[in-house]
């Protein structure tokens, strides 16, 4: 591990050297985790000697600021996803300086796979060959797809009822999958027992530091990508917490090296039927017996186990949560498939709902990222409830000439 890098806890602010068994936070941790939020969440800290030493707006390598060496991540390309400027959108809705960063594009077609890249190369730094994750699907399939490009074994605890699609890329990418009779929250309990029996390395969101680490690789690409162009909003999809967490993270730690003056208005969107960090963050209140029901299966979240956290960070850059309905979801996904050529899953499609919900309030010029995490092709079946399949028409060309009005 680079040596200057450190862990800072998020409840109590003690630091501690990085290791490898090192999770939580020892002094602040939850001796019965079991379905609750996570405490003593611990986040990665530049070193000292990083502190303003580049200039505004500098060339820089994303690696120089990660705590794994670059030497130990495997050779697939992960990030680097296109920051695309949707034209017909930006002329429907008026907002000429609107982007969608699409990290559909990354390996496993998901924004988990930066966290899984990292996790990986930590492992790898460290002789692990064994990786454990409870996920709804996408960090499944990211863990397993990452872990067989590197020669590790991926152990996968999922919802019984997770995306066939996302089952099967597990099981293609030569991972042990085992499906849960229950939600997210008991495979990811169960996932942890599992570690603690047999000394796996876990890399469970939040838990796991890396995991927040890694997802702040989005924030720096931004910077890049924007070109001296002024972010002002970053709108995304928000369930357990650790991708807001993670992107607050990465803007956070761009000021702290000097190639930022200003943080951008982070917007976390929520599922209405998700909505356990929401009510956590506006009215205090932890709903430890929440069912969430949304369609958005990749931010269906009973109990966000990065809940004090995310809330740390919100607090940290004055952030905001919103709701939107699975209708405003799923009519998000089809506009801007329809619009922009981008098909995203569900959760993805809320970061857009959000946006659209709210953008009366958002100034004309204003740049603005909308952060789609996942691709459409992960859950067709949540996606076919707002099309229409068309009947099968007799091989006559009239036929269909005339059926078409043409």
């Amino acid at each position: 591990m680079k040596k200057e890098f450190s862990y800072k806890c998020e409840s109590c602010g003690r630091n501690f050297a990085i290791k490898k068994d090192l999770m939580l936070c020892p002094f602040c941790a939850d001796q019965d985790p079991e379905g609750k939020p996570l405490k003593g969440v611990l986040t990665v800290q530049l070193p000292e000697k990083l502190f303003r030493s580049k200039k505004n707006n500098q060339e820089f390598d994303v690696f120089d600021y990660l705590p794994v060496e670059k030497k130990y991540f495997s050779k697939l390309n992960v990030g680097n996803t296109p920051l695309i400027e949707p034209e017909i959108i930006q002329s429907e809705l008026g907002y000429k300086n609107l982007y969608l960063k699409f990290d559909g594009t990354n390996p496993t077609g998901s924004f988990k796979d930066r966290a899984s890249y990292l996790v990986s190369a930590f492992a790898k730094k460290n002789n692990i060959n064994e990786i454990v994750v409870a996920s709804t699907g996408n960090a499944a399939s990211s863990m397993a797809g990452i872990a067989a490009a590197a020669g590790q074994k991926a152990f996968i605890f999922m919802p019984q009822n997770a995306p066939k699609a996302k089952l099967i890329q597990c099981l293609q990418y030569g991972a042990t999958l085992i499906p849960v009779k229950g939600n997210y929250d008991k495979a990811f309990d169960l996932s942890l027992q599992f570690s603690a029996k047999t000394g796996f390395l876990n890399r469970n969101t939040a838990y796991n530091p890396m995991t927040i680490e890694g997802k702040k690789t989005v924030s720096f690409e931004l910077v890049k990508q924007m070109n001296k162009k002024k972010i002002n909003f970053v709108f995304l999809p928000v369930g357990d917490g650790v991708v807001l967490s993670g992107v607050i993270k990465g803007f956070l730690d761009l000021k702290y090296l000097g190639l930022i003056n200003d943080i951008p208005k982070i917007i976390g969107v929520q599922a209405e039927r998700s909505s356990f960090l929401f009510n956590a963050f506006y009215k205090n209140k932890f709903r430890l017996n929440y069912k969430a029901t949304t369609i958005a299966d990749s931010i269906s979240v009973n109990v966000a186990r990065n809940a004090y956290s995310a809330i740390h960070h919100l607090n940290t850059v004055d952030g905001e949560l919103i709701l939107v309905s699975d209708r405003e979801i799923l009519e998000a996904q089809n506009y801007l498939s329809n619009k922009s050529g981008i098909f995203c899953e569900p959760s993805s499609a809320a970061s857009f709902a959000g946006f659209v919900k709210i953008k009366e309030k958002i100034f004309r010029n204003a740049g603005v990222i909308i952060l789609l995490t996942g691709n459409g092709l992960k859950d067709i079946e949540t996606a076919s409830k707002i099309v229409n399949f068309p009947k099968a028409i007799e091989p006559n060309i009239n036929i269909i000439l005339d059926k078409l009005n043409i």
